[in-house]
């Protein structure tokens, strides 16, 4: 088993472009670049799938802080931000009928 090395993106899209260019040869390409098969493997069905976006590495980041590269993350990005407003607003709910009902409580003393 082969350590990983660094890579950046763009070589990440030669090492892609390259493998697809020869027909998926996982293999060979692995030995070509000097990294894993199964890297290679995994960064060409990411690319297929996502695009030059899918190479990017974004490990020890956020997920809020990243802009979406698909569809359904930006989904998934916008429900979460949907729901902390849900909450939000149904604490400040919560907090107004407890003014209220204290209001009232002082107007019967």
């Amino acid at each position: 088993m082969r350590k990983a090395r660094s890579t950046t993106p763009e070589e990440r899209l030669t090492i892609v472009r390259d493998c697809l260019a020869n027909d998926k040869n996982y293999g060979a390409t692995a030995l070509k670049y000097n990294c894993s098969y199964q890297q290679v493997r995994n960064w060409v069905k990411r690319y297929e799938k996502m695009g030059s976006a899918g190479l990017e590495d974004r490990r020890g980041r956020r997920a809020g802080t990243q802009p979406a590269r698909t569809h359904e993350e930006e989904m998934r990005d916008r429900i979460a931000e949907l729901e902390r407003r849900n909450r939000e607003l149904q604490m400040e709910n919560d907090l107004l009928k407890k003014v209220r009902e204290l209001e009232m409580k002082g107007r019967y003393l």
